[in-house]
């Protein structure tokens, strides 16, 4: 059964830093372009960060660009998310996901913040910024 599954969420001070990683079981993640997605309380979900599978290409949203960086690790099959500089308003569940289709497609805004361009989503990991 494929899935993925966050970690690294955490509470941490306003400057701070953390790493999500997004494991994956069941498939071979190298294959798939991957995108990062948060949902802060009574938001919609956005788009954060991608990267493509074929060209390594990353797209990162102007509100994250600079601080926080997405790459992979196949021999781990699994993909992280380097967050630095964190702020009160990256408060948020932080979910990965991936298309139904292995990959080919560059990370453009368009498919980097569309959800409904990704089949297979984890269950999320909190991230907490607060003093």
């Amino acid at each position: 059964q494929a899935q993925l599954v966050e970690s690294g969420g955490g509470l941490v001070q306003p400057g701070g830093s953390l790493r999500l990683s997004c494991a994956a079981a069941g498939f071979t993640l190298d294959y798939y372009d991957v995108a990062w997605f948060r949902q802060a309380p009574g938001k919609e979900r956005e788009g954060v960060s991608c990267m493509s599978s074929t060209s390594g290409h990353t797209y990162h949203s102007d509100f994250v660009k600079g601080r926080f960086t997405i790459s992979g690790d196949a021999a781990k099959n699994t993909v992280y998310l380097e967050m630095s500089d964190l702020r009160p308003d990256d408060t948020a569940v932080y979910f990965c996901a991936t298309p139904p289709a292995v990959g080919g497609r560059e990370c453009t805004p368009d498919f980097a913040r569309d959800p409904d361009a990704y089949t297979l989503w984890g269950r999320g990991t909190q991230v907490t910024i607060s003093s």
